[in-house]
């Protein structure tokens, strides 16, 4: 973007604030008549006409939504919200990206996930954090010459995983101030949260939490340890407190998909803070991992209706990684939309696909992006015509196996998983999901 055009979108930005600061509600349709001069994409022109009936209609749940946010969010983390998330990484940046992507011939992501720490300060059944060195771990310098990186290349959202990413708190809220133009999203089991630490991220402002929870006491504490669930509820508590932005993260597996599905676990959430809700299934990550615990395919149906509804009904923002693919167009893994770079410096796809054939600190991002791997990702997708069957491994495990195979990537996991040893266990549930996946398809798209 030229210098003029930045300045104009600076100015235009700024007014914007400063409606927000008065009465954001009130000034809602003023809001989006100065945003509608900064978007030019048509899929942000559609976003923004969105918004318009939303601001039209104050009994939907989206409006119920714009409200939370103004009333529990205090003023600076909505203001990081707007300029950072909203405008600098997803309006602003977008022609950037595309640019660049056409100039060097690969993908560009939205996002940038990264791992601050394998170490951890719970043992979760199933999870695959445990297996790793706990010694090793990006340095602060690191993680911020991926981020400068990441800037030259327009990405301006930076999203944190595991290990525990808080036990490295003092550097993150480092990395925060010193990007103050970008967005940061941590995925955490929130037992570090305290008030000391819930003000600083309050001060910084653009910084938001997705609390890892998966259903109510006895099930979060039959798999993170007694305790863990009411440690969560106090940091959401302390967190609502101060008005930080934060939601839930929960992975559904065959013992507890009911229970987070369910309208009484998302209603709870809503009133302790929760502005949107993240839902994974569970992956069998790993040589020992719990393969009894990956859903049916009839619970990831059950998943698919349920997310739809209370999408469509409750003031809270609620996607599923898997089962949202048809709004996508597929997997938004290897650089397409996102891509992970774990604490030992791989970068992988996909927090979930654990090889690689580059590391940050050896090459740039620029040439991960570039790797054969990712050149695989960028050549194959979509890896099913059906966007309910988006992923590689757990959909269509021959795909990742050929990709893997090809690029002569190798794998990362702790254990040396090989890729036949993880797509293997992925089989038996990509062929049932095929079937149901199948008729749900037909159903929304066929006419």
């Amino acid at each position: 973007m030229s210098t003029v055009k930045t300045r104009m979108a600076d100015v235009l930005v700024k007014e914007i604030i400063s409606y927000i600061n008065k009465d954001p509600m009130a000034n809602i349709a003023t809001i989006l008549n100065i945003a509608e001069k900064l978007v030019k994409n048509e899929e942000h022109k559609k976003i923004l006409g969105g918004f318009r009936e939303i601001a039209g209609d104050p009994k939907s749940n989206w409006y119920g939504l714009m409200e939370r946010v103004f009333s529990q969010v205090n003023p600076k983390c909505q203001q990081s919200f707007v300029r950072n998330f909203f405008f600098q990484s997803a309006v602003l940046a977008t022609p950037v990206k595309s640019k660049l992507k056409e100039k060097y011939g690969c993908n560009i992501p939205w996002a940038i996930l990264m791992d601050p720490t394998p170490a951890c300060n719970l043992k979760c059944t199933g999870c695959w954090a445990a297996e790793y060195d706990k010694d090793s771990g990006l340095t602060f310098d690191e993680l911020d010459e991926i981020i400068r990186q990441g800037k030259e290349l327009g990405i301006y959202m930076y999203i944190y995983s595991g290990g525990e990413p808080t036990l490295r708190k003092k550097d993150l809220l480092n990395l925060a101030e010193k990007h103050r133009d970008c967005m940061f999203l941590a995925f955490t089991n929130a037992t570090l949260i305290d008030e000391f630490y819930a003000r600083d991220l309050a001060r910084v402002g653009n910084f938001a939490l997705a609390i890892s929870v998966d259903g109510f006491e006895e099930e979060t504490d039959r798999r993170r340890g007694k305790g863990t669930f009411r440690k969560v509820m106090k940091a959401m508590d302390i967190l609502r407190e101060v008005g930080v932005g934060f939601g839930f993260s929960a992975t559904y597996h065959k013992y507890n998909t009911q229970i987070v599905g369910s309208d009484e676990f998302v209603d709870f959430l809503i009133n302790k803070g929760c502005l949107f809700g993240w839902y994974f299934t569970y992956m069998p990550i790993g040589k020992h991992a719990v393969v009894d615990m990956m859903v049916t395919a009839g619970q990831r149906e059950y998943m698919y209706h349920r997310v739809r509804k209370m999408r469509a009904e409750k003031p809270c923002f609620l996607l599923d990684f898997w089962n949202d693919g048809e709004y996508v167009n597929g997997c938004i893994a290897g650089g397409r939309s996102y891509l992970h770079i774990n604490a030992n410096g791989d970068v992988e796809p996909c927090a979930f696909i654990h090889f690689s054939d580059t590391n940050i600190k050896e090459k740039t991002l620029l040439e991960a992006l570039q790797s054969p791997l990712f050149q695989q990702y960028r050549k194959n997708h979509p890896f099913n015509n059906n966007h309910l069957r988006p992923c590689p491994c757990l959909d269509n495990p021959d795909k990742l196996k050929e990709m893997v195979e090809a690029s002569g990537a190798s794998s990362t996991q702790a254990d040396g998983e090989d890729v036949v040893e993880l797509t293997n266990k992925c089989r038996k549930a990509a062929e049932e999901w095929a079937a149901t996946a199948e008729g749900l398809w037909k159903k929304a798209h066929v006419h």
